[in-house]
């Protein structure tokens, strides 16, 4: 009886973390679909955008379409005058792998000027990247840009810090292209959720200058 018991309990906790992870992904998506924004045309302008890193390469060496498509967004923005400034926040954990300076790079060749660009090295989480924004770099209305699915979970906690934001959508990747990312960021979402309401983990708010020196 005690195995059985055991067992229905595990099930049942099972179960209700299944529940939780949905519900926080529809809360999610619900509460920041009006802000998301698929076309430039309908897109407000903003003065600064926070562009979101990935790496450039996908883990088979190939080029990462999430990191071109950003790319690709981030520079017709710039172009149609949507954006003026750009954040390019990402991780930076070592002297061989540097998120912003792979966007900068690739935003140097898609012709956009370096002094409009502000390089954030400790984005290292969403979470990360958002506070920062606000605290570091003094936005609190900025326009977001990432894929789809990313966009909610930045969003939701965008707001819930008290900050402004709307997001812009960049070219999603292909069906099937990288399921890993998909499973990922559906369990990051109530990862979000539970940062801003309980958890309130304390986000890296160092300077830029520091970073650097460290």
């Amino acid at each position: 009886m005690r195995v059985k018991n055991l067992i229905k309990t595990i099930l049942l906790l099972l179960f209700a973390c299944m529940v939780f992870i949905l519900l926080c992904n529809l809360w999610v998506v619900y509460n920041t679909r009006q802000y998301n924004y698929f076309s430039i045309e309908n897109l407000p302008s903003n003065d600064v955008a926070l562009v979101l890193g990935t790496s450039k390469k996908s883990e088979k060496g190939k080029e990462n379409l999430f990191f071109k498509y950003r790319m690709e967004a981030t520079a017709r923005l710039f172009k149609e005058g949507k954006i003026k400034y750009i954040i390019l926040s990402g991780n930076n954990d070592s002297q061989y792998y540097n998120e912003p300076l792979d966007m900068q790079r690739a935003l140097l060749n898609l012709g956009i000027p370096e002094n409009v660009m502000t390089l954030d090295y400790a984005g290292f989480r969403t979470f990360d990247s958002i506070i920062r924004c606000k605290e570091v770099f003094n936005q609190d209305n900025f326009t977001i840009i990432s894929q789809n699915f990313h966009n909610a979970r930045a969003l939701y906690i965008a707001h819930n810090e008290g900050i402004n934001a709307i997001s812009f959508a960049a070219q999603d990747v292909p069906d099937g292209y990288s399921l890993r990312t998909l499973v990922r960021e559906y369990l990051a979402r109530p990862k979000a959720v539970l940062d801003v309401h309980i958890l309130r983990p304390a986000a890296d708010v160092t300077s830029n200058n520091e970073i650097r020196k460290k």
